[in-house]
């Protein structure tokens, strides 16, 4: 059952990407045709085709790879020989401003599919509390030894010192014993070096509310910051922090958009910091122990969304379809061709150019000659190609799994 629900998440998660890709097309496509381009073809994968049909000017269909897809629009380039009675039509005649939205329309539609998959999310399963906001999920009945099974009944007459000083689920801990509390972290930190009774401020219902609890010191195992774990007296009161936060259909839009810029930034530091990840990927394929943080292929992306499937785990599952998206749509815009991004830098940089020869009273310059950029696309190319092998290769020797 388990093998199947994970084959279930592997499927349902290429689809999702493949429906990322169709959709990445889709929005050139739209925007493309509401200008006024020829579009002659709109496919979903490479190689040989398994079918199509076609809608006044335009062949839609799927191929047999599903690795990408692409969106036909006559006349990318002045290098391409057009038709004389589609030359108006044609992408290199049209106004700067609508090339590039056309371009953009590809990473644009991502993002807003990364939003909207959010915005679900934020109002089902909850947005994960990435700032480890000290809000309080669950009060637990006791507080024991970490010697006692986690399953085991509670000492009759003995409730947790948060229970019995009135601590509510959804409290957040706002300060300790005169101490600022400003992360979940920052709480456990202070609360092991306590013992006796202490004040805890909390913000419940918007108003701040100070509760005496009595923290007793119970054995447990704490980390020793080097990998390891030491056995330890310290402070416990018996909460559980609050790992995701669900909204109303109002709230969730704002906390949506704000949870949407943390991905952006993260996404931004993670293409950054590819770079250097990249040896870690070479070393795992060779035996060495996989590193959470490298690089993954679509394949291991898809063998994490099985695991999710498996243990039930659809919040990570949808956080991951969302992550992929904001990924794609950064990634794409990269100024290096042939991604989207190269076109539009220089499709940008010939109305930049010719603003400057107006300025200086010259005529317009020719069109970018791509036949003198294609050492450097290949290069990229090339690149991105040997990448893609490095991914696919740890992905399916040494692949990155849910413990």
């Amino acid at each position: 059952m388990n093998t199947f629900i994970n084959a279930l998440g592997v499927l349902l998660f290429a689809f999702g990407i493949a429906a990322s890709i169709a959709l990445h097309e889709l929005g050139h496509l739209a925007t493309a045709k509401a200008f006024g381009m020829k579009v002659t073809r709109y496919f979903i994968g490479f190689g040989p085709k398994i079918f199509s049909f076609r809608k006044g000017e335009t062949e839609y269909g799927l191929k047999a790879i599903p690795a990408g897809g692409f969106c036909e629009i006559t006349g990318m380039t002045a290098l391409e020989d057009v038709h004389p009675d589609d030359r108006k039509r044609a992408f290199y005649n049209q106004k700067v401003w609508k090339r590039v939205v056309v371009l953009s329309a590809g990473s644009i539609t991502h993002f807003i599919l990364g939003f909207i998959i959010l915005l679900i999310l934020a109002m089902s399963l909850g947005l994960p509390n990435n700032k480890d906001v000290p809000v309080l999920a669950q009060v637990s009945d006791c507080v024991q030894d970490y010697t006692v099974p986690f399953d085991a009944p509670c000492p009759a007459g003995a409730p947790s010192p948060a229970k019995s000083a009135g601590l509510q689920p959804g409290d957040q801990i706002v300060s300790i014993a005169g101490k600022p509390i400003a992360t979940w972290s920052d709480m456990q930190k202070v609360t092991r070096d306590l013992s006796g009774p202490n004040e805890f401020k909390v913000l419940r219902d918007d108003k701040e509310i100070a509760l005496t609890v009595d923290v007793p010191k119970v054995t447990r195992q704490i980390s020793d910051g080097k990998g390891g774990v030491e056995v330890k007296q310290v402070g416990a009161i018996g909460v559980i922090v609050q790992q995701a936060f669900t909204y109303g259909p109002i709230d969730a839009i704002p906390a949506t958009v704000s949870f949407t810029g943390e991905m952006f930034v993260n996404t931004w530091k993670g293409l950054m910091r590819f770079p250097e990840r990249i040896p870690a990927v070479v070393k795992a394929i060779g035996g060495g122990e996989r590193d959470l943080d490298t690089p993954i292929s679509v394949v291991g992306a898809s063998r994490l969304g099985g695991d999710a499937a498996e243990r039930g785990l659809w919040a990570f599952f949808i956080l991951m379809l969302a992550g992929l998206n904001f990924f794609v749509g950064v990634f794409n815009l990269l100024p290096l061709l042939p991604l989207d991004g190269g076109h539009i830098a220089v499709n940008l940089y010939e109305r930049v150019r010719d603003w400057i020869r107006k300025l200086r009273g010259k005529p317009a310059g020719a069109p970018v000659n791509y036949l003198r950029l294609l050492p450097l696309t290949y290069v990229v190319i090339f690149i991105g190609g040997a990448i893609t092998l490095l991914t696919v290769t740890a992905d399916i020797v040494n692949p990155i799994r849910l413990q």
